[in-house]
């Protein structure tokens, strides 16, 4: 389903924070309207104060506001807004939402509900793959319940084996077997998982990967049969399989590998008929690649690939749904230089990236040259137990990985965040690690370099320096309101430069 040529073209964004603004800034550049929906914790939030339109669907409670379809259907008909973008999480990847957009004639921006129904399933997804020729991890066909069998087939598989929820995403619904004597409780305790966060108990048996990386395809497919891969990323740094650190190109990718993954992507969009943005999933061990999922949603971490590319993914997602062809070849994308994305999450990493949520008393986000911050906060903005505790995606782009990593450092030396606790010291730990600055990562990157305790020494740096910029931001004295003032005069003066 496509928008009318003849209609004045209105969006509903149905998601909060800083997404929802991201996609809101590319319907502004392309003359389209927006429409917010809000729970009562955000009704004053900036994504609904930028929106042309902003209504309110409920409580605090996500069930009851950004996961209510009818509520926001109900929105969409009344403002007689043509199409619904779902940003990320919340209804993104739910085939009820974009069936229900479907039936009431609104276009969903993203695939059609079959191929996100497809996909939810990681089962069908991998018997897909497997009979379109796109390498996967040996493991079972079908989901497993008999522990005795279960057994059997993990003995055959080998040790250590994963079992993983069917429905999974987000990390959620996924545990390490190394032996027989904890498969039974293990595959009890993740089935129970699966059934509380997804309502669907399914699981099967995967070998684990020895020293994975995480490494996914951005693709992009019109409804025209025309796809295409744009970028590689790699995602490898992770805390309980949820990206913290993500990268554009991964630093062992070569063009013959970046080829073999994108086909391969390309393929497996083929397959199930996909249109739209989408991002296909590998983890690659040892030269060897396998098809890991497709999230059939724009993924957070997109901006890196757009830093590299010069291609504006979310643009393209209204274009596509819009029932406009690609504006490009294969030929056409070239990446240039190198892109780093830290998320910046109100967290504790001391304590176990607890959430920090609270008031943020002063906020002075990185700037200068290279410097892209996609945020939905400020200073005074409350950050909600009820959400992710995302406060910001920082990006940075250089022209080598080498001078990536130098920007990134001094973008986290600029950023300040007070009253609430962040992870920025666990970036900054990340960053000045020997083994993150070779490009040497796996997915058990922080257990493996200790990087809790390189944190610690940075937190407690970062408190003996004294005079820091957090200090400005909260002192009353006029010498250090002085300070701050000029501080913002160099960051603003920065932000004017272009790279």
């Amino acid at each position: 389903m496509r928008w009318k040529a003849s209609c004045s073209k209105k969006v509903l964004i149905a998601n909060r924070g800083e997404i929802a603004i991201r996609v809101m800034r590319a319907c502004r550049e392309l003359g389209i309207s927006t429409v917010a929906v809000c729970s009562e914790a955000d009704k004053n939030a900036l994504f609904a104060k930028y929106a042309d339109e902003a209504y309110l669907i409920g409580p605090a409670p996500s069930s009851q506001s950004y996961l209510n379809m009818e509520a926001i259907l109900a929105v969409a008909k009344n403002t007689g807004a043509e199409a619904i973008h779902p940003g990320y999480g919340f209804l993104s990847e739910n085939p009820v939402f974009a069936k229900r957009c479907e039936e009431e004639g609104i276009v969903f921006i993203g695939p059609p509900s079959h191929v996100i129904a497809e996909m939810g399933s990681k089962i069908r997804a991998r018997n897909l793959m497997a009979k379109a020729g796109v390498p996967i991890v040996p493991g079972t066909k079908d989901a497993v319940e008999d522990p005795v069998e279960a057994v059997k087939i993990a003995e055959e598989i080998g040790y250590p084996v994963l079992i993983k929820a069917s429905a999974g995403g987000g990390g959620i619904g996924m545990k390490v077997v190394n032996s027989s004597d904890e498969f039974a409780t293990a595959l009890s305790s993740t089935r129970q998982m699966a059934g509380s966060a997804f309502g669907d108990s399914s699981v099967f048996i995967e070998k684990y990967v020895e020293e994975p990386r995480h490494i996914e395809i951005q693709i992009l497919a019109d409804g025209y049969g025309n796809t295409i891969y744009l970028s590689d990323r790699e995602c490898s740094i992770q805390r309980r399989h949820q990206k913290l650190i993500e990268e554009a190109p991964s630093p062992i990718m070569t063009p013959e590998l970046r080829a073999k993954m994108g086909e391969a992507a390309v393929r497996v969009a083929k397959t199930i008929g996909y249109v739209n943005a989408g991002t296909v999933e590998f983890l690659y061990s040892k030269g060897n690649f396998y098809f890991l999922e497709v999230n059939t949603r724009l993924q957070v971490e997109h901006g890196i690939t757009e830093m590299v590319t010069g291609v504006d993914i979310v643009r393209e997602q209204l274009r596509i749904a819009w029932g406009e062809k690609l504006e490009f070849n294969q030929e056409d994308i070239i990446i240039d230089g190198h892109s780093i994305e830290c998320r910046i999450n109100a967290e504790d990493p001391l304590n176990d990236f607890a959430p920090s949520p609270g008031k943020i008393r002063g906020y002075r986000s990185a700037g200068g040259p290279g410097i892209r911050v996609d945020s939905g906060v400020h200073t005074g903005y409350t950050i909600s137990p009820y959400y992710d505790s995302m406060i910001s995606k920082l990006c940075v782009w250089a022209k080598t990985r080498d001078a990536a990593i130098a920007r990134m450092e001094r973008a986290l030396y600029e950023y300040v965040v007070v009253g609430v606790k962040t992870n920025i010291p666990f970036h900054k730990a990340v960053m000045r690690n020997p083994a993150f600055r070779r490009g040497d990562l796996t997915t058990a990157f922080i257990e493996d370099n200790n990087i809790m305790e390189a944190v610690e020494e940075v937190v407690k740096a970062d408190a003996e320096k004294g005079a820091t910029l957090a200090s400005a931001l909260e002192a009353k004295d006029k010498k250090v309101a002085a300070i701050t003032a000029a501080v913002h005069a160099y960051v603003s003066m920065a932000q004017k430069t272009q790279r």
